[in-house]
């Protein structure tokens, strides 16, 4: 038996409580992505839930322990520059990433400390 994968479906990231607020403006304003409802089974646990591409981001809460840590998602993006200068214009924290073949890259962090990779690929 084999597991067969269809796609990725969704990515979770998270933040303390009680900041839902703080995090709508950053992903819903700032990077433009749209909100979905929760099941109403969830509701009660907090955090919020965002359709990318096609894929889901769900944003969770839990008590945050600050910590290094490489895990993040990465999105491909159409315009890499572009949308490195926008994230730069709005003062959001951008960091180079380490060179690899055929990949324009960067990461940038939300204001919880996530990480998140932005990359363009090219031939």
């Amino acid at each position: 038996m084999k597991i067969s994968v269809k796609r990725l479906h969704h990515i979770q990231l998270c933040i303390p409580f009680g900041k839902e607020n703080r995090a709508r403006e950053f992903y819903s304003n700032l990077l433009g992505f749209k909100e979905i409802t929760k099941p109403a089974s969830l509701l009660a646990n907090g955090g919020l839930w965002y359709r990318v591409g096609d894929i889901e981001l769900h944003i969770g809460v839990e008590n945050i322990i600050e910590e290094k840590s490489k895990r993040h998602p990465a999105f491909e993006v159409e315009d890499i520059e572009d949308a490195k200068q926008y994230l730069l214009s709005k003062k959001v924290r951008v960091k180079e990433e380490t060179p690899i073949p055929n990949v324009n890259r960067f990461s940038f962090f939300d204001p919880f400390g996530n990480r998140i990779e932005l990359l363009e690929l090219h031939s």
